[in-house]
């Protein structure tokens, strides 16, 4: 039977992979990577440095393809993804029916965690519920940007006896001041955390977590709120693209 690896490769650093990773890596024949189009696309030179650093011999194939782009629908922001996930189905049906002998491995390089805001693991399981490919799947798990968030600023993610929510940013802008304690927030592209600015708020902001650019800000929100606005822009207009994380917490008094 086929068997696809969904391997977590880290936020960005190639030292985050684990040995299990890495065993993972040397287990497959094919690596499908989805190409999102950017002009400067570091997380496509990411995976295939990867590549290169772990695997042993060359006796492996890399397939990059063209990632469906994702069109917001006005009407629901949850059709929308219906949608998109409906198209990296049927890429995904193709590229497994294509590139996955009968007994083949094939491995799909998932930034960061596979568990955690990415859509690799429920495209395969929809893929499978079609039933035109038969293949089992394993899951291998990696460092999040929000466990190299934490490392780099040096901060435990909760206070003692206090919970942490992980968030995006469509859903912080839905919340109240009163609820922001360790919340961690990710895939935020309109700067949310500057609605709270006048409440006392600690922020801790990184982009590029674990890479050459990686870019650290903490300070109380209201006065670094501004020069992180600036800094985020500018990278965005230098790279074409920006992936940053941030944890958001109450100052004490």
């Amino acid at each position: 039977m086929k068997k696809i690896l969904l391997i977590g490769i880290g936020a960005g650093n190639p030292e985050h992979i684990t040995v299990q990773a890495i065993k993972a890596l040397n287990r497959a024949k094919v690596f499908f990577i989805l190409d999102k189009g950017y002009a400067n696309d570091d997380l496509l030179r990411l995976r295939r440095d990867i590549c290169e650093r772990y695997i042993e011999g060359d006796d492996y194939r890399v397939v990059q393809v063209r990632d469906p782009e994702r069109e917001d629908d006005p009407q629901s922001y949850r059709n929308g993804i219906e949608q998109w996930h409906a198209q990296r189905a049927a890429l995904f049906e193709q590229l497994i029916a294509d590139e996955v002998g009968e007994e083949g491995i094939g491995g799909f390089l998932v930034w960061g965690d596979p568990a955690l805001y990415d859509s690799t693991l429920r495209v395969l399981e929809r893929v499978l519920a079609r039933g035109r490919q038969v293949f089992d799947y394993e899951v291998i798990p990696g460092i999040t940007s929000v466990q190299a968030l934490a490392a780099q600023h040096r901060v435990v993610l909760n206070r003692v006896g206090e919970p942490i929510q992980i968030t995006t940013g469509r859903r912080l802008a839905r919340q109240q001041g009163a609820e922001l304690d360790n919340v961690v927030v990710m895939l935020d592209a309109h700067t949310t955390f500057e609605r709270f600015v006048d409440q006392d708020l600690y922020i801790y902001w990184g982009a590029y977590l674990g890479t050459p650019d990686e870019i650290l800000i903490a300070g109380p929100l209201r006065e670094v709120c501004e020069q992180i606005k600036r800094t985020r822009d500018a990278a965005r207009a230098e790279k074409g693209w920006i992936m940053d994380t941030y944890m958001l917490r109450r100052t004490l008094e």
